[in-house]
């Protein structure tokens, strides 16, 4: 027959051994929301007040720069960035900017990219003297890098969608650009895309904060380009 002196000491152990695996557990849900959560408060909170849902409420700026993403089988480009383009046009037209910087892969899985995103932006009137296309850009990070050392630059309106705008305002402002962003519209897209894109925004804050914080140099690095300079200037 057991001591009751064994017994209670058994039962003390194991509560200890429970409140020691319950804070541990805790200690690791807090270390996940820090690592996920800080880098969303981050792109968050730069990009505040610098974020416009409408092409009338946008400021102006010399250049827009339009963040490419994949197309359709035929080559045209998706719903998503179909309505970054609409956007952009809009915002030429309207007088905001000057010239369109397209970036994006110009040798993705889906097609060129900023191919595809110039003819469109021709197509809707957008004279091809005032579009130019950054074949390299090969996420939001690149984008705004090279936007900044390739192309000179300073001063621009982000156009994406309203989700992914504060990812990709903090990462331009990050690296000089003066930056504000407008949301690109998505009518034709479902629901459920916009659903797991948004959630894709989690880990793409966490990646956006890792290369910022390492000031990571882009993916391809090319010369000084004045291609936007003299779009500005024609």
């Amino acid at each position: 027959m057991a001591d009751a002196t064994d017994v209670s000491l058994d039962g003390s152990f194991r509560r200890r051994m429970r409140r020691r695996i319950i804070g541990a557990l805790a200690g690791v849900v807090v270390l996940g929301v820090l690592a996920f959560g800080g880098p969303l408060v981050w792109t968050w909170s730069v990009s505040s007040g610098h974020r416009f849902s409408r092409v009338p409420d946008a400021p102006d700026a010399p250049v827009a720069i339009v963040f490419g993403a994949q197309l359709q089988p035929d080559g045209k480009p998706k719903p998503f960035l179909a309505g970054r383009l609409d956007v952009a046009a809009a915002l030429y037209r309207a007088g905001h900017v000057k010239a369109i910087l397209v970036s994006g892969d110009g040798s993705g899985t889906s097609g060129n990219e900023t191919a595809a995103m110039t003819r469109y932006l021709a197509a809707r009137g957008v004279p091809a003297a005032k579009l130019v296309a950054d074949p390299a850009g090969l996420d939001s990070y690149d984008t705004c890098v090279r936007a900044y050392q390739v192309y000179g630059v300073r001063r621009a309106l982000l156009v994406s969608q309203e989700f992914h705008l504060p990812r990709a305002v903090a990462l331009c402002r990050h690296v000089g650009i003066e930056a504000d962003g407008v949301a690109g519209r998505c009518d034709d897209c479902r629901q459920m895309t916009l659903w797991r894109n948004r959630f894709r925004e989690i880990p793409a804050g966490f990646k956006a904060a890792v290369d910022a914080v390492r000031d990571r140099p882009p993916v391809v690095s090319s010369p000084p380009d004045s291609s936007v300079s003299k779009a500005l200037t024609s």
